[in-house]
């Protein structure tokens, strides 16, 4: 047996915050082990310009993880749920989920809580499902697909491009950022 563990990764703050994470209770259930982090980047990360329903086929923030798994440049890959396609391929394994902090989606806005947003608001979701529940609870808002690391989506906010974005909790206190949490 391997004395030093591989853990494939995203290179963004998040998926690292998430690796870490996992890294940490691989190391406190494993002291005879040693494991590191390996960033991987996807067609995804590359590709920032195309809409997600654009890009050819599913997957495509992870088919460079599989590979990776698949040829042993790493022994396992931390990635959101989310993002991972029904089938998973042939030779691999959804060996793991870990305990999800919150499942709630969070609002983060310059202009107060989602009930205060003046009509006509820019609400940025990388979701259709948020995208749907929000313009069912308020069709007066200007629902905005976007695109983007946690970072890139706050800073449209930020700098007034939107007025705020849905995203998911778990995010967000992962990177301990609860106190930007409008609601």
């Amino acid at each position: 047996m391997r004395k030093n563990i591989i853990i494939g990764s995203r290179g963004s703050r998040l998926a690292l915050t998430q690796a870490e994470s996992v890294l940490s209770q691989l190391k406190e259930s494993n002291p005879h082990l040693q494991f590191s982090l390996s960033k991987i980047v996807t067609e995804g990360d590359r590709n920032r310009r195309l809409s997600l329903d654009r890009m050819a086929g599913v997957g495509v923030f992870v088919k460079e993880l599989e590979a990776a798994l698949l040829n042993g440049r790493i022994d396992l890959a931390v990635h959101s749920l989310k993002d991972l396609p029904t089938e998973i391929p042939e030779g691999l394994y959804l060996a793991a989920v870990v305990e999800r902090l919150d499942p709630r989606d969070i609002l983060v806005s310059r202009s107060g809580r989602l009930a205060e947003l003046a009509p006509g608001s820019k609400i940025g979701t990388g979701s259709i499902r948020r995208a749907v529940q929000l313009t069912a609870y308020r069709a007066d808002l200007e629902v905005r697909s976007i695109r983007g690391n946690i970072d890139t989506r706050l800073r449209k906010v930020s700098s007034c491009e939107l007025d705020g974005v849905i995203l998911a909790a778990t995010a967000m206190l992962r990177l301990g950022w609860a106190d930007r949490i409008t609601e």
